[in-house]
């Protein structure tokens, strides 16, 4: 009789032990869980490589100084002495993308923004919401630096981040404080050999490079379908730049393959071309309207928040 209690006490001990330890394994799973996609991490800049203020005097030494004259503005442009901007509305292999043809005439024009004003993990908020804290006449969504740990970060001037992907060697984008673009690999390139870097994005990859398409049609983002709406940004030559957004995953528009997006950029004239975060995070806002369709499944249209957006 004793031995049967014994044996209900060890078999009881051992499966309370496993209840404790499962509870405890989910309640850690779902802290880490929460801790990476939820919880929202204010954090500072790395280090300064230079000040956003000194940048854009370089950035204004690189083209004549022009003053700002009284914005002419209609629903599909702008225009005020410094800047034009035109948005078109074309349609490719059953899908609907949104081009804005941008001339500047000083590359401090061209800018970046966290949401919220705050850099950090898990923070976020709507394309749309950026554009109106920054004033904005054109955003597009950025490349979503906040849902990784790792990726070159340098917005406005400021280094945030200079810690390489580990999970892929990558491509970044470099926009100079003269607003050029140049492509180089993350893996083999310190961040702190990169001279006068106004804006470096770590999402990709690089759609046209030296005026030819840099991708093939088996080219895609991990986990990505090939059709998806998609944002993309090219430079056709000093100062003048593309930013085409894509809708997709609806009937009414399928989306694009990344060579698809690339062959876009090329007939566009850019001699530089670079994907940025796509899928439900593609979105363009111009003069504070979304222009696009922008849905994460199809089932609804509607913005999703993301963690940075550039902007003119």
């Amino acid at each position: 009789m004793e031995e049967r209690r014994k044996k209900k006490r060890l078999f009881r001990n051992k499966w309370m032990g496993k209840v404790v330890f499962t509870f405890l394994l989910l309640g850690y799973t779902t802290f880490v869980l929460l801790e990476t996609f939820v919880i929202p991490h204010g954090q500072q800049a790395v280090t300064a490589s230079t000040t956003a203020s000194s940048a854009s005097a370089a950035a204004q030494t690189s083209s004549t100084t022009v003053t700002a004259t009284t914005p002419v503005v209609t629903d599909t442009s702008y225009s005020d002495g410094t800047k034009t901007i035109t948005i078109t509305t074309e349609q490719k292999d059953g899908t609907t993308y949104y081009v804005a043809d941008i001339q500047l005439t000083s590359a401090d024009h061209l800018k970046t923004a966290f949401a919220n004003g705050t850099y950090g993990r898990n923070i976020k908020e709507t394309t749309s919401a950026m554009a109106s804290d920054n004033g904005a006449i054109l955003a597009i969504n950025g490349d979503y630096y906040g849902f990784r740990d790792g990726g070159y970060v340098v917005r406005n001037g400021t280094v945030y981040r200079d810690s390489a992907r580990t999970d892929t060697s990558g491509e970044d984008l470099v926009i100079d404080t003269s607003g050029n673009f140049s492509i180089i690999e993350e893996s083999s390139t310190a961040l702190s050999s990169v001279t006068n870097a106004w804006q470096v994005f770590s999402f990709g990859p690089a759609l046209v490079e030296n005026g030819q398409v840099a991708v093939t049609a088996s080219t895609e983002v991990d986990q990505s379908m090939s059709s998806n709406p998609r944002t993309a940004i090219g430079q056709i030559g000093t100062l003048h730049y593309i930013c085409v957004v894509s809708d997709g995953r609806t009937s009414e528009s399928t989306g694009l393959s990344l060579e698809q997006l690339a062959e876009i950029m090329k007939e566009k004239g850019c001699t530089t071309a670079y994907n940025l975060d796509g899928g439900g995070s593609s979105t363009m806002v111009f003069n504070g309207t979304v222009v696009n369709k922008p849905t994460t499944n199809g089932n609804k249209i509607e913005e999703r928040s993301v963690s940075d957006c550039v902007y003119f």
